[in-house]
């Protein structure tokens, strides 16, 4: 499993509207996407991340060929205030996932 997390800061006041471009879409599960959450942190109210596991590093970059990541990503840029560099995980124990 790869894990890819992306620290985002909203304009100000848009961090609610940033999670709305990354709202459900079928075509991330079908591509390998496990999970994907957006939170907005408790202690700065502009900062957002993003937390996703996927089937493989390569199953989340071939994401980004997808329509829908592409429409997501453009409704997005406006929101944003900064894009820090994300930090990737390939995940070795999980709790909560069954070990496949």
């Amino acid at each position: 499993v790869f894990i890819n997390m992306s620290p985002l800061t909203a304009q100000p006041g848009q961090a609610q509207a940033l999670a709305l471009p990354t709202r459900t879409n079928p075509a991330l599960a079908w591509a390998g996407c496990l999970s994907y959450e957006v939170g907005i942190a408790t202690d700065a109210e502009d900062t957002t991340a993003i937390a996703e596991l996927w089937t493989s590093a390569e199953a989340h970059q071939a994401s980004f060929s997808l329509s829908s990541v592409h429409d997501a990503i453009t409704e997005a840029r406006p929101l944003l205030a900064r894009v820090a560099a994300a930090f990737r995980y390939r995940a070795t124990v999980s709790s909560q996932r069954s070990q496949s």
